[in-house]
């Protein structure tokens, strides 16, 4: 029996079923046997440039169908395919071409300028898709790779590894490194046991799974950026399953038109991103008055997603909301699912390879009330590209077992649930008193000013750490601080009410939803710095 590996199964589907339908956009659908062509020349051509197995070739794209041929490509030759996000600045994308040692860089026209300043001196050749501005003088033309042809290889190599950068929220972003011969095994049931199936046990019942015409048809509708670890593996899964992938193949998201796209051809489920992009595709279903159709589940995983969202897009369809606790480098540590508004407030379930660890780091009973560190001990990746220490600290292995551990605080209930309570990098010390910041971002977001919010602490000369929240209000609200804060007091203890709080229009999160923290730390500090000789001189 052969482990199945994503390349050989898109392969065998290809094959088999060339005509069927992978990638539908507003303009065009790729069926698995052009996607297939696609990726084989691609792969050509790698190999061509030098780019082999331990190698790696990166992706400057928004979400468009080549992602996915030129990852089918980079796996097909035991190449680790590198997705940098497109809204980085020209010095963020060099760090990266360096940090992975890349010689190819794919992208569009439209990106042709950050892409060639990022190259520019590196031995990087870029290839170029042209999505409306010309093929630039120096670039490689995507239509004449494919043009060229070529053809992938009968076995992917073993041994191969796909790399996952973090968002970089907290520091500078970092490759996970992914064992390809393991990823189909740890991805198991987000693939298969999510829509029902008996998760099969090697590449022949995978490949049998995707041709059998009693399948469920999945049709996946993409919100967030391919970048996004959730959007990714949810995406690889779909072609797993024979399914088709739908995508708003656009730089900025129209949220009227994704969902037109989900509705006229009829999708099964939607990955979002949290509240980011599900409160939006809600308020568009609402608008247009469709409802979800033949949607039956929406998917997120590590972002904020609140109830209010999750009960208004149960309003519009019979559908499952699989909330995922997960990272890049791991998990998912925990699932909440809701099956409509009975299941409100969600509740946090544990995996079965999650634990909880104290301080010194063994593990302890999950019993009520027990406050401990997530950790989870199942199919693991490799670590970090090219930083030993930060694995070591990331991935330890105690007692003979290898964890990951993000480092989320939570609170066990004893049935095997777990309120969440934040990153332990994340939590403020104020005075010796340990401050979770997600428990002050939900007292601050039951007021109804409040649409988004993050806390942190920020330095005190008296406690250490003072614990300060910016916030950004509803459309159309204004945010009385004052108000705000009592509201605060009477959820939480004193000494979590935030003792500096900012105000602003837009907390800019990531289009993965998430908060640039050193960004918003530097923000409020400069703001406090200018508040105290405004203070001192009233």
């Amino acid at each position: 029996m052969s482990t199945p590996h994503y390349s050989d199964l898109w392969q065998a589907i290809a094959q088999a079923e060339p005509d069927r339908p992978a990638v539908i956009t507003r303009d065009e659908t790729v069926t698995y046997g052009r996607l297939a062509r696609e990726a084989g020349a691609l792969a050509r051509h790698l190999v061509e440039r030098g780019v082999g197995q331990g190698d790696a070739a990166a992706m400057l794209l928004y979400n468009r169908p080549e992602f996915l041929a030129f990852m089918w490509a980079c796996l097909s030759i035991g190449a680790a395919p590198v997705a940098i996000n497109y809204r980085y600045r020209a010095g963020e994308v060099r760090e990266l071409l360096q940090d992975c040692e890349t010689r190819v860089l794919l992208t569009t026209t439209s990106l042709s300028e950050i892409a060639h300043d990022a190259s520019d001196g590196l031995d990087v050749q870029v290839v170029e898709i042209d999505d409306g501005d010309g093929v630039h003088g120096d670039a490689v033309d995507y239509a004449d790779v494919i043009a060229a042809g070529g053809a992938l290889r009968t076995v992917a190599p073993r041994g191969a590894e796909l790399r996952l950068y973090t968002g970089g929220t907290t520091g500078r972003p970092r490759a996970v490194v992914w064992d390809m011969d393991t990823l189909l095994i740890a991805r198991r049931q987000s693939t298969w046991g999510i829509i029902g199936l008996t998760p099969p046990d090697d590449l022949d019942g995978a490949i049998a799974i995707a041709l059998d015409p009693q399948t469920p048809r999945v049709v996946t509708l993409l919100l967030p950026p391919l970048l996004h670890g959730t959007a990714q593996s949810t995406t690889m899964a779909t072609l797993a399953l024979g399914g088709t992938v739908l995508m708003h193949a656009a730089p900025r998201m129209d949220i009227d038109e994704a969902l037109r796209l989900a509705l006229a051809h009829h999708a099964t489920r939607i990955v979002v991103a949290g509240d980011a992009l599900a409160l939006p595709l809600a308020e568009a279903a609402e608008r247009l008055g469709t409802g979800l159709l033949h949607v039956r589940m929406v998917i997120s995983s590590g972002m904020r997603f609140s109830d209010e969202t999750k009960r208004r897009l149960h309003a519009l369809g019979e559908l499952t909301i699989v909330d995922m606790l997960a990272s890049s480098e791991g998990g998912p540590f925990a699932f909440g699912i809701t099956n409509g508004e009975q299941d409100l407030p969600t509740r946090l379930t544990m995996t079965p390879g999650t634990v909880l660890l104290d301080e010194d780091l063994n593990e302890i009973q999950a019993d009520a009330g027990a406050l401990g560190i997530l950790a989870f001990r199942g199919v693991l990746p490799k670590g970090y590209h090219g930083d030993p220490e930060r694995t070591a600290q990331a991935f330890p292995t105690i007692r003979g077992h290898r964890y990951v551990m993000p480092g989320d605080w939570a609170r066990a209930d004893g049935t095997g649930g777990i309120e969440l309570l934040g990153r332990l990098s994340a939590v403020v010390n104020t005075g010796g008193e340990k401050v979770f910041p997600g428990e002050v971002e939900e007292a601050l977001l039951a007021h109804p000013a409040v649409d988004d919010a993050v806390v942190f602490g920020l330095p005190d000369s008296r406690f250490g750490e003072a614990v300060s929240a910016m916030v950004a209000p509803r459309p159309g609200a204004t945010i009385d601080v004052p108000q705000l804060l009592a509201s605060v007091s009477e959820r939480l203890a004193g000494y979590k009410r935030p003792r500096h709080l900012f105000v602003r229009e837009s907390l800019e999160r990531t289009p993965t939803g998430k908060v640039e923290l050193a960004r918003v730390k530097a923000d409020a500090a400069s703001e406090l710095a200018a508040r105290e000789p405004a203070a001192r001189a009233s």
